[in-house]
């Protein structure tokens, strides 16, 4: 092969994968969290970590639908749906930090360029998986009717979406609420699971794959490690073990935290799993 040849070959690789949608939402999605990267480990800062992830998520669902050309009801439903979820867990997420002033996770993170960045590359990988059956969605132009499992899939979405709010809601008034510092929520959504955000998470996720299912074919069925991955991050990564870990140490030695540990399912509102 002679050099011209390789040169015409690298050049039609280059085109094929950046005229793909999967592809260039991807260098999207690194490119902004890099960026994001740059100038938290310059300011020391975490304040922005989840409004930027957020807002990834928002900004690559709509270009997904852009570039992949679809403009079906079902492409514009999933990607209002994101968008909703987006703006009101970032916005939840950036007022609590700033009322907090840090975030836990990144105490011996932020003095340490090179960890930070490896917190960065992990939430692009994180954004990239978890949205991967909307951006795959987005980029089919077949206009299949909306089904049974559209309508399925946006109501456990819609019942994930109020289940996270109202948990979140219910523990941010807790905290703010002087009588109660120093302890620990067991009331409300809180009474039936310990985790009743991260529940809702799942359920959101896991609805958007199940609408995603009405147009796809063969492969992209794999694309149900989207919501497996949310769950199994949730629940053995960074999510559950974490806090579990704290509320054991703060109040293990308690009766009334080991009652509520002993009858309170860990995730799932329903005998244990």
């Amino acid at each position: 092969m002679t050099g011209a040849q390789i040169t015409e070959l690298l050049a039609e690789l280059q085109d094929m994968i950046m005229g793909s949608t999967l592809a260039k939402c991807a260098l999207t999605d690194l490119g902004i969290q890099w960026a994001g990267w740059a100038l938290a480990a310059a300011f020391r800062t975490e304040k922005f970590y989840d409004l930027a992830g957020s807002g990834t998520f928002i900004l690559l669902a709509h270009l997904s639908r852009i570039w992949g050309g679809a403009s079906h009801t079902r492409q514009k439903v999933q990607t209002g749906l994101v968008t909703a979820w987006g703006l009101r867990l970032g916005t939840f997420l950036f007022q609590r930090i700033l009322k907090d002033g840090h975030d836990r996770r990144f105490n011996n993170v932020r003095d340490s360029p090179g960890t930070f960045f490896v917190y960065w590359s992990v939430q692009a990988a994180w954004i990239f998986m978890t949205l991967l059956p909307t951006l795959m969605l987005n980029t089919e132009r077949r206009n299949v009717p909306l089904g049974l499992r559209d309508y399925i899939g946006w109501t456990v979405w819609g019942i994930g979406f109020a289940t996270e709010a109202i948990a979140d809601q219910q523990k941010w008034l807790f905290k703010r609420d002087p009588d109660n510092a120093g302890k620990f929520i067991q009331s409300g959504l809180w009474a039936y699971s310990r985790h009743p955000n991260y529940f809702g998470e799942i359920l959101q996720w896991s609805g958007l794959w199940v609408s995603a299912t009405s147009v796809m074919q063969g492969p992209q069925y794999l694309s149900v490690v989207s919501p497996l991955f949310v769950w199994f991050l949730l629940r053995y990564v960074s999510g559950i073990p974490i806090l579990e870990k704290q509320a054991l140490k703060k109040w293990g030695s308690e009766p009334a935290f080991q009652d509520y540990i002993k009858n309170t399912p860990l995730l799932w509102p329903w005998p244990k799993f």
